[in-house]
């Protein structure tokens, strides 16, 4: 078996094949073992395929930048035909007819994709505890989260399962898991990838998917692959000036950084731990020859995650809905608590709330433009704290007890009103979204940011600092990247090549 296999990244492994080294089928072989090994402890992959994808080895993969590379999909937001797709949910299991545009686009690279990945139901949380596949452990410290909503993506990317694999991000969902996880994830511009051809865009453009990486390169170079128009698509974005990857390989002119420290959800605490990264990251970055200087978009954050809030719940509802139209009523009672009530919240609330929602995306989209118009880049954390243990985030069975009794309250009042106002839902909905301070804004906005893996706790978990450029500014993000990766600045992944282990703690 191909040993030596974790230690290269996907332009490396592809290469390999390439100058016929090794085999697109030892790659796979070497994937597979991998998965064995690892995945019963850490359950990041839930569902698998590995005689499909041998005998795409053997027919012969596409001659694309990733030939015969192993890959995995997030199982929410990927269609890939004659797989089942259960969106992290006990209430779905669809087969999809057709790839969507994306798995076409990853497809023809050369992926060769063996698996779908663990993720919370819908991606609404952002914990991956999904009561349908199990909770995934961070590759780092067992019974500790990765994060989500990808992270069985991020935890087989961190644990050298794969060199990347599919991701998206809604609320911090690329991001967030890959701070958590200690590798590299980058949310792209809206509208930079493809959507279609179910939909035109998520969660009224907070969602993009990518793929979650151990290096900069093949980000850059995935990046390359699905990016461009498409039938029926909202936006016509720019292309970058030449290559991502020709980016992601040169080093940046000297940037203007504005240091973002004050999370936009109200009553969040950043760690201190957090804080110390953030500021060495600042110094490491001026060493550099790159100027950092304390400065804050001037958001309203009483509303801010209100708005957020609002929208999501209303694209929640219009979900759980049509599940119902095409499953029956009797198994949308297998949602969990919280998607289920966050779908009733989405119907008590009105047309008016989601458009007033919407214009508070506007002006953090304003705000956020104003600030980016004297600095090229945002520099922030990603998540307000190191990786919290199984059972921190998803609601507790108070919480639950309290979320179904929603609905008998909704009918006597309107609730969706009645919960805003009183400050229910703040509290149920605040120990994760404090988790998001820093994550939201990108969505909301639409602006590409990455987190990139840069510290690590006194526990011996990864920390994740955020970086979000101006719209369509992904080339200038992964030249940085590229920068601080190749200085040495990065964390060392979970898996010891040396060891061809997982790093226990």
């Amino acid at each position: 078996m191909f040993q030596e296999y974790p230690q290269y990244d996907a332009l490396g492994l592809a290469a390999l094949v390439q100058s016929k080294q090794v085999s697109e089928k030892e790659l796979l072989e070497a994937a597979i073992f991998q998965a064995n090994r690892l995945n019963p402890n850490l359950n990041a992959i839930i569902h698998r395929f590995d005689e499909r994808a041998f005998d795409a080895a053997k027919k012969g993969l596409p001659k694309g930048v990733f030939c015969g590379v192993p890959f995995l999909l997030k199982d929410l937001g990927f269609d890939f035909a004659g797989e089942p797709l259960t969106m992290g949910s006990r209430s779905v299991r669809i087969v999809p007819t057709q790839d969507n545009e994306i798995v076409k686009r990853m497809k023809a690279t050369g992926v060769n994709t063996f698996g779908k990945t663990n993720t919370p139901e819908f991606g609404l949380i952002i914990t991956t505890e999904p009561k349908a596949h199990g909770a995934v452990s961070n590759p780092f410290k067992q019974g500790m989260s990765s994060g989500g909503s990808s992270g069985g993506s991020a935890a087989a990317v961190a644990s050298g399962i794969v060199p990347m694999a599919g991701a998206g991000d809604g609320g911090g969902s690329i991001r967030f898991p890959a701070a958590w996880c200690g590798v590299f994830g980058l949310k792209p511009s809206r509208g930079r990838s493809p959507m279609g051809p179910y939909f035109g865009e998520g969660w009224d453009g907070a969602v993009a998917d990518h793929v979650i990486t151990r290096s900069v390169r093949d980000s850059a170079a995935m990046l390359d692959a699905i990016s461009g128009s498409e039938i029926g698509a909202p936006y016509v974005i720019a292309p970058p000036d030449g290559t991502f990857l020709q980016a992601a390989m040169r080093a940046p002119k000297k940037l203007t950084i504005a240091m973002h420290q004050k999370p936009l959800i109200v009553d969040t605490e950043v760690d201190s731990e957090i804080l110390k990264t953030l500021h060495k990251t600042a110094k490491a970055l001026e060493n550099m020859g790159h100027t950092v200087v304390p400065a804050e978009p001037n958001i309203n954050i009483d509303s801010f995650w209100r708005d957020f809030f609002v929208v999501v719940c209303a694209h929640t509802a219009f979900t759980v809905d049509n599940l119902e139209r095409q499953f029956g009523r009797e198994q949308i009672q297998n949602l969990e608590p919280q998607t289920y009530n966050m779908a009733l919240l989405g119907r008590s609330l009105s047309a008016l709330d989601l458009v007033c929602a919407k214009q508070g995306w506007h002006d953090a989209q304003y705000q956020t433009g104003v600030l980016l118009s004297k600095f090229d880049m945002i520099l922030c954390p990603t998540v307000p704290t190191p990786a919290v243990k199984h059972g921190v985030l998803p609601p507790s069975r108070v919480d639950e007890l309290l979320m179904q009794s929603a609905e008998i309250l909704n009918k006597g009042v309107d609730l969706g009103k009645y919960a805003f106002r009183s400050g229910v839902i703040q509290w149920l909905s605040h120990p994760v979204l404090s988790k998001m301070a820093f994550t939201i804004l990108a969505n909301m906005t639409g602006l590409p940011a990455m987190s990139v893996p840069v510290g690590m706790s006194k526990k011996g978990l990864p920390i994740g600092m955020q970086l979000i450029g101006r719209m369509n500014g992904e080339a200038r993000l992964l030249s940085l990247a590229g920068e601080m990766e190749r200085a040495g600045l990065f964390t060392p992944p979970a898996f010891d090549t040396k060891k061809n282990a997982l790093i226990k703690v």
